[in-house]
């Protein structure tokens, strides 16, 4: 500043030449400067593109050009797609700093050094000519303003640019995380030239012409550096979705198989454009909006939730325990409080946790114990602990494997029912069994080691959660009871009935009990009946056996053997039901009756029990004619009674299921078991939410899982096909809850139910009863069309779920979420369900 003084008092008595003199040195020194600092910048910009295609033509070399058809072409289509991914399911890419980003930080740092070079010249410059800048301080201010004013321009520039670069359809978390460096150095640099520049403002005013054309090529190359990054960041989180899908872009197969849609339509074909790989910015702009309208909906978004209050609290069945109903019940002789009483609104509030709740233990250990406090009961240990049902051992309770009829196992009754009776082939000839009055299931729980599926029921009554028991344990089974109403199966789907001292009345009201046994039994099937009036010689006992006796043979089964266990000092009768009308024709009392022609006995979602029977189908080309091939040919082989009808999507109905089995095999493989976030070795207990030919079941196999399937009441009715294959299900409204206890499934799969329960009742109401259902970190996967996908989206968030994977295209999308431990802790009482 002493200098600048100095140079005012000179200048007052310096000449007119002098300063023209001067005006022209400081030109030329300008003009040299800008055609010295603009031939060394051009270079490394140029340099640094050849390098990003070569860099980008060595990353296109190295995915297979055979893969390029997975989703529709792999340099890019991800992101026109509205690819999103969150949360830890999905491996992400580290924010290191790779060779190209150390290409660009060299560029910039190259900006930098030619600036500083070009500003030491200036100095020199100044220093040389100090006597002789004597222009005035009025163009030095002037020019520190407007340089600081097109500096603040500049940021904004770049501002801009780094807010083009988010307007993708890319949920860009891991991008940004990995950008982040490099847009701080880009900011932090901008910094550094403007306080630099505006230091060196105030001791000259002379070099305001190149920092002004310094400033520029600094926004080129800025502008460049950050349009390489983008294009660097797509090629990388190409790979890393790769990465995540593990494969999904390895097989062409399954192409068309990742999202189709409800008819089955390939919807992932090759685009008709020309833009290639290259989403354009009218799409991505158009389906941001829709996302971020569908994502700002309070209907979803805003949803406040509550714990619902109920005397059953973390127990509570909106179904099974609405006592504003059960206490107005003309009669319970036949058990109708323990059936189905659904309130008129269902409940959007969440059930609370148990306290000390743990993630279950996983299968197979789950078998034989569970954490104490995840199903805090003991009423059960207490009366069945003697007969090896369950006991209380610390803060577990465990589980002998016994039974009331096989207290020294489950695994030695099981042989001893073969053994009585070797035409049963357990996980051959039969292979999906209904297990009555189940208590705990032990008995389905270790038929898995005979390849045998047991849907099990009991009723929610005194004995406190025994079908939580089982749930917890990894054993399949539901809460229903045998009382006024049809169980919720189609008729002739199982291969063998069993009941260990089920305490159901067979013999009463003219056998109606039995008789709908009768309708769910397979022709041919068996009926295993372990109860004291087989054994024991009591009052009560002979008079029950002789009523047995006399049912059973006019409903024409036969008896095959009556057998005693001498270890568990038990004995079992098996019945086989006829597989023709002959019997039936031969009766001399029409008692039981027939049931009408018209009776359906397939329609069993709330239809009241009749005591008939229905006739044996003899048709060859009808269901129920033949056995089923043995498993596990039968799993994949189409049924015979198909060769008439047409599929649910609108082929021929075995073509139509080859076709879906096909479908749903590429789908597991290839994105479900690699790519979703799922350790599928931890989940045991799954449910198909709208099953169809049962293929997403079938698919899993191999896989040490067993799977729920459930049609829909107003789906297509495929539940015969599924139970024809060795699978099981069952019917159900999903406008009500369903007939479990809370926290029993780690995975639901939901394939486009969302949208088509939306036409009949709130989708809120549902999502509530999928988070009662499914245990704290298991997994919802849902594929529907793109609104729904969005709609679920937010709710989950709303919940506090975690985004595990979101993939969307031509109007259809997959989601996959996970449950987490978070409650509301607002209270909202439940009126009808509080005793």
């Amino acid at each position: 500043m002493a200098t600048g003084k100095y140079s005012r008092v000179d200048g007052r008595k310096s000449s007119r030449y002098c300063s023209i003199a001067t005006i022209v040195v400081l030109v030329v020194f300008c003009l040299v400067g800008i055609w010295m600092f603009v031939s060394s910048s051009i270079v490394p910009v140029k340099n640094s593109e050849i390098l990003t295609l070569e860099t980008r033509n060595e990353v296109k070399q190295t995915v297979p050009k055979g893969d390029s058809k997975q989703f529709d072409d792999t340099s890019g289509d991800l992101f026109g797609a509205e690819t999103r991914e969150d949360g830890g399911g999905l491996p992400s890419k580290d924010p290191g700093i790779t060779d190209e980003d150390n290409s660009a930080e060299n560029l910039v740092v190259g900006s930098d050094n030619e600036e500083k070079e070009s500003q030491n010249s200036a100095e020199k410059n100044q220093e040389e000519n100090h006597a002789n800048e004597s222009s005035d301080e009025k163009i030095e201010s002037e020019s520190a303003h407007k340089m600081d004013e097109d500096d603040a321009n500049g940021n904004g520039k770049d501002g801009e640019t780094n807010s083009r670069d988010g307007e993708s359809n890319v949920d860009t978390r891991v991008a940004e995380n990995e950008g982040g460096e490099m847009k701080k150095t880009l900011h932090t640099d901008s910094e550094e030239s403007s306080g630099e520049n505006g230091s060196e403002s105030a001791e000259s005013g002379k070099n305001y012409e190149l920092d002004e054309a310094a400033d520029k090529m600094k926004h080129v190359s800025k502008e460049a550096i950050l349009t390489e990054r983008k294009n660097d960041e797509n090629q990388d989180e190409q790979l890393e979705q790769s990465a995540v899908d593990n494969s999904v872009e390895n097989n062409n197969q399954a192409s068309n198989e990742i999202l189709p849609a409800g008819t089955q339509s390939e919807i992932l074909t090759e685009s008709t454009t020309q833009n290639g790989a290259w989403s354009t910015q009218a799409v991505e702009s158009q389906n941001e909006k829709k996302s971020q309208q569908s994502f700002m909906s309070s209907e979803y978004n805003d949803h406040q939730w509550k714990i619902c209050k109920s005397t059953a609290g973390p127990d509570y069945i909106p179904c099974l325990d609405n006592w504003k109903v059960i206490r107005k019940l003309p009669s319970t002789n036949h058990y109708e409080h323990r059936e189905r009483h659904c309130p008129d609104e269902a409940p959007t509030c969440l059930v609370p946790l148990p306290e000390g709740y743990k993630c279950s233990i996983k299968w197979p250990k789950s078998r034989d114990k569970i954490w104490y406090y995840n199903v805090p009961h003991t009423k059960l240990a207490k009366v069945k602990g003697h007969q090896n049902w369950v006991k209380v051992t610390g803060e577990y309770l465990t589980f002998p494997g016994g039974g009331t009829q096989f207290v020294n196992g489950a695994l030695h009754y099981i042989d001893f029912i073969q053994d009585s009776v070797p035409e049963i082939a357990w996980g051959k000839r039969t292979r999906v069994i209904l297990d009555v009055g189940c208590g705990v299931a032990s008995f389905g729980g270790y038929l898995f080691e005979r390849d045998v599926l047991a849907m099990s029921f009991a009723p929610k009554d005194e004995h406190e959660a025994q079908v939580q028991f089982a749930l917890e344990r990894g054993i399949p089974a539901i809460l229903n009871v045998m009382g006024t109403k049809r169980l919720p199966f189609p008729s002739s789907v199982f291969d063998l009935v069993h009941c260990a001292r089920c305490r159901v009345p067979w013999h009463v009201e003219g056998g109606k009990l039995l008789l709908e046994l009768n309708r769910v039994l397979r022709p041919g099937g068996y009926f295993v009946w372990s109860a004291t009036p087989v054994y024991r010689k009591g009052p009560e006992d002979v008079g029950i056996w002789k009523e047995m006796s006399r049912l059973t043979k006019s409903m024409c089964w036969d008896l095959v053997v009556v057998k005693k266990d001498k270890l568990n000092n038990i004995g079992a009768a098996i019945y086989q039901k006829p597989t023709s009308n002959d019997c039936y024709k031969k009766r001399s009392r029409n008692a039981p009756p027939l049931c009408e022609e018209s009776d359906d006995p397939n329609a069993a979602w709330d239809v009241p029990l009749q005591a008939c029977m229905h006739k044996v189908p003899v048709d060859s080309t009808k269901r129920g004619s033949l056995w089923p091939a043995q498993w596990p040919v039968r799993l994949e082989q189409p049924p015979y009674w198909l060769n008439t009808q047409v599929g649910v999507y609108g082929k021929a109905a075995q073509e139509d299921f080859t076709a879906d089995y096909n479908h749903w095999k590429a789908v597991v493989s290839q994105l479900y078991l690699k790519g979703m976030g799922i350790n599928w070795s931890s989940a045991r207990n799954v449910m198909d939410m709208k099953a169809v030919y049962g293929g997403f079941a079938a698919a899993l196999k191999d896989l040490k899982v067993w799977v729920m399937n459930v049609v829909p009441i107003d789906s297509p009715d495929t539940l015969p096909m599924i139970y024809e294959r060795g699978l099981f299900g069952i019917y159900h409204d999903w406008c009500e809850s369903f007939n479990t206890y809370p926290r029993t499934y780690d995975v639901l799969h939901a394939d486009h139910l969302f949208s088509s329960i939306k036409k009949r009742c709130k989708l809120v109401t549902v999502i509530a009863e999928v988070d009662r259902i499914l245990r704290p970190e298991g997994k919802l996967i849902v594929r529907d069309n793109s609104k729904t996908i969005s709609e679920v989206e937010s709710m989950a968030k709303s919940l506090q779920w975690e985004i595990l994977m979101i993939y969307s295209k031509d109007n259809e999308g997959l989601l996959c979420v996970r449950k987490t431990f978070w409650r509301p802790t607002e209270e909202e009482p439940i009126k009808n369900a509080i005793v």
